[in-house]
């Protein structure tokens, strides 16, 4: 005989424990009577004991059968939990979403995780952040579920969909011969030290930024490299050197550093959601729709370029 306690045991069980009747209990569970008084003594058999004394005129539950019933309906409760939370989860309403994001874009992460919430409240949302080859990498790893990267190469695996553009300036030290001006050419950051990100943090964003300074025939080689724009404008302030940033890192600059317009045609640094190519979980198209809400509020404008 199988000895393994099954669901329907506990089910049969508890209905008999509440009814203290095993034609009202065979009744509310719609099974036969003799069928039902087969299954309890079979759990009783796997047990080992008694649960109900069983007169002609009566049932009740033995100590055993007391004790087990509290029991019963607990783990039939959290199963319930279980399943419920389970459910939720293949459908989105729950669960963890990790996302992985540049800190360049950290603003444009916040307001799509604001957005997010308010229709996923009981998501747990991870963040990680890090260079775009990082966010990549995290990607295909599958440590991260949604990227936010900035100008990333194209890779067969995941997929880009722009969020948002925003034109590239100088930033230098607020005692630079340029900082008299509110404008400036490339050529004219010629002979000074650049403090920039590291190519290996993105190859294209970086290629990006410079470019300017490469078309004023500029030689391209960083004083100073760092891992995050906060770092980077301190040490123009500080008179350290000068860089090209995406204006969004220039809104609230330190004293002692100056934003620049460069003249010409203006660059523009581009901003993704990237995810895995036929990822289709609900919590993934859901983190996309909630982001494509945002885009539709009008959060999302280009960065002005005038």
């Amino acid at each position: 005989m199988d000895q393994r306690i099954e669901l329907r045991h506990l089910r049969y069980f508890l209905a008999v424990a509440e009814e203290l009747h095993f034609g009202r209990a065979a009744r509310r569970l719609n099974i036969a009577q003799p069928a039902l008084s087969q299954q309890i003594k079979h759990l009783e058999k796997i047990i080992g004991v008694e649960l109900f004394r069983r007169t002609s005129r009566s049932v009740r539950l033995t100590d055993a059968g007391a004790a087990f019933q509290p029991r019963a309906r607990d783990l039939l409760g959290r199963l319930a939990a279980d399943l419920d939370e389970a459910g939720r989860v293949g459908r989105g309403e729950a669960g963890r979403l990790d996302i992985a994001f540049i800190t360049s874009a950290t603003a444009i992460v916040g307001e799509r995780i604001r957005a997010f919430s308010r229709c996923r409240p009981d998501v747990q949302v991870k963040l990680h952040d890090g260079f775009t080859v990082d966010v990549l990498a995290a990607l295909e790893r599958g440590t991260a579920d949604i990227g936010i990267v900035r100008d990333a190469d194209e890779r067969d695996d995941i997929g880009l969909s722009p969020l948002t553009t925003e034109r590239l300036v100088a930033v230098v030290p607020a005692d630079h011969p340029a900082a008299r001006a509110d404008h400036v050419e490339a050529a004219a950051l010629a002979t000074d030290p650049l403090i920039l990100f590291p190519r290996s943090a993105g190859a294209q964003a970086f290629d990006l930024n410079t470019q300017l300074l490469r078309d004023a025939g500029i030689d391209v080689q960083a004083a100073q490299e760092c891992s995050n724009w906060h770092t980077i404008i301190l040490l123009v302030a500080t008179g350290l050197g000068v860089t090209i940033a995406p204006y969004s890192v220039t809104t609230l600059l330190p004293a002692g550093a100056r934003r620049l317009e460069l003249d010409g045609p203006p660059t523009m640094s581009r901003i993704f959601m990237a995810t895995r190519r036929g990822d289709n979980r609900p919590l993934v198209q859901a983190f996309i729709a909630a982001s494509e809400s945002v885009t539709g509020r009008g959060h999302n404008r280009t960065a002005r370029t005038q």
